[in-house]
C-alpha cells in the first residue's frame, strides 16, 4: 500500500508530559512513527513524501484564529521570557463554564488555555511543522484516491496524531485533525458522502465535533467508555448528531478491559452503519492503542487480530484513507499497523 510519511514528524519531540501527577517521558514519541516506517519498508510498502499543501482544507476544518495561534505559538512563547527555548509551555487556566472564549487574551498562557482542552499536548519549536506535514499527508492521500489512477487505499504514517483536535482547540497529543482534513479533501474532490471510522481506544472527540451538524460526513467510533476513559466529556452513545447531522454520528463505547470478541462485535455494527450510509469513501482513524500491551489503554487485541480488522474493512469495498492515530506500545506499533494494511490488501 502507498504510504505517506514525512521526516518532519521528528521536529515534534517533547521531552516530557504530566501523567497522573508525575512528570514522565512523552508516550507520544518520534519512535512511534519510526517503528511504523521501518516495518512498512521491510514488508515492501511504497513510501512517498506528502506533496499536497493542506492549507486551504485546514481553513475549512479549523478556525482561522486557532490556526494563526498554532502557527505562531512557539515564537510567542519565546517572547514571553528569556530562556523559554529550553522550556515546554503548558496551559494552567481554561475558559470553562460562564467564562468567555470569544475574546482572545494578550497573555500567552491564557491563549494557550483558550486553545487547549487539557495540559496533555506539549508544544516545542517544531510542533507546527510536524502537524502541518501530517495534514499535508492526509490531503495527499485524498488527492491520490480521487486522481483517477485506480488507487484504492493509502496510509498516512504521521504524528503527532489528530483526532482529539477540534475546530479551535488542541488536546490529547493532537494539534491538527488529519482525519477531518482527509474527509473534507475527499468531499472537495467530488465524494458526495464520506464515512469516518475511528478505532482508537480513545474517542475522537475533535472529529465528532467538527462534523456533528453535517449529513455529508458520517462519524462512527469504537472506544473506551468516557465514563472512565479519556477524553471523558464526549463519546456517549446518545450523541447522534444535531440539526441536519442528526443520525450521522454513532458512538460505540465499550467498558475498559473489553475482550477481542466484544470489540469485533462492535466493529461489525460500525461497518453495517457505514454500509447503510452508502459512502463514496472511507477515512479510518487508525488508533492502535487497542493493543493488549498498550501502556495507557485496556483493550485486549493482539497483533494477529489486526489482520482481521484490515480484512473486515476491505469488505466495505470503499476507497480508504488510513490515518495513524494513537498506539503507545511503540515497538509493536509497526507490526500492528502493517498487519492492518496487509489484512486489507489480502485477496
Amino acid at each position: 500500500m502507498i504510504t505517506f510519511f514525512s521526516p518532519q514528524h521528528l521536529l515534534h519531540a517533547p521531552a516530557y508530559e504530566f501523567f497522573r501527577g508525575e512528570r514522565v517521558p512523552c508516550f507520544e514519541s518520534p519512535a512511534r512513527a519510526d517503528f511504523v516506517h521501518k516495518e512498512l519498508v521491510a514488508r515492501g510498502h511504497e513510501i512517498r513524501t506528502p506533496s499536497v499543501d493542506s492549507s486551504a482544507v485546514l481553513q475549512q476544518v479549523h478556525t482561522p484564529r486557532y490556526l494563526a495561534f498554532l502557527a505562531s505559538a512557539w515564537e510567542q512563547w519565546l517572547a514571553v521570557e528569556a530562556g523559554n527555548e529550553s522550556r515546554q509551555p503548558f496551559p494552567s487556566v481554561w475558559p470553562v463554564r460562564t467564562l468567555r472564549s470569544d475574546v482572545e487574551p494578550h497573555n500567552f498562557t491564557a491563549k494557550l488555555g483558550l486553545y487547549s482542552m487539557d495540559n496533555g499536548s506539549p508544544l516545542v519549536a517544531g510542533t507546527w511543522a510536524a502537524a502541518k506535514a501530517g495534514a499535508d499527508a492526509a490531503a495527499s492521500a485524498a488527492a491520490l484516491l480521487t486522481s483517477g489512477q485506480g488507487v484504492k487505499a493509502a496510509f498516512c504514517a504521521t504524528r503527532p496524531p489528530g483526532h482529539h483536535a477540534g475546530a479551535d482547540f488542541m488536546g490529547g497529543y493532537c494539534f491538527l485533525n488529519h482525519a477531518a482534513v482527509a474527509a473534507q479533501a475527499l468531499r472537495n474532490q467530488g465524494c458526495t458522502r464520506v464515512a469516518i471510522l475511528d478505532v482508537d481506544y480513545h474517542h475522537g472527540n475533535g472529529t465528532q465535533s467538527i462534523f456533528y451538524d453535517r449529513a455529508d460526513v458520517l462519524f462512527v467510533s469504537i472506544h473506551g467508555d468516557p465514563l472512565t476513559e479519556y477524553p471523558f466529556y464526549l463519546g456517549h452513545a446518545d450523541e447522534t448528531g444535531e440539526g441536519v447531522g442528526h443520525g450521522f454520528n454513532l458512538n460505540l463505547p465499550l467498558s475498559a478491559g473489553s475482550s477481542k470478541q466484544t470489540w469485533f462485535e462492535a466493529l461489525t455494527v460500525a461497518c453495517a452503519k457505514i454500509s447503510h450510509f452508502r459512502a463514496d469513501a472511507l477515512v479510518v482513524s487508525l488508533g492502535l492503542d487497542t493493543f493488549a500491551g498498550d501502556p495507557i489503554s485496556t483493550f485486549a487485541l493482539q497483533s494477529h487480530d489486526y489482520d482481521g480488522l484490515g480484512a473486515q474493512l476491505k469488505r466495505l469495498d470503499l476507497p480508504t484513507v488510513f490515518i495513524l492515530e494513537g498506539g503507545y506500545a511503540a515497538r509493536e506499533l509497526g507490526v500492528n499497523a502493517a498487519n492492518v494494511l496487509d489484512g486489507f490488501e489480502q485477496d
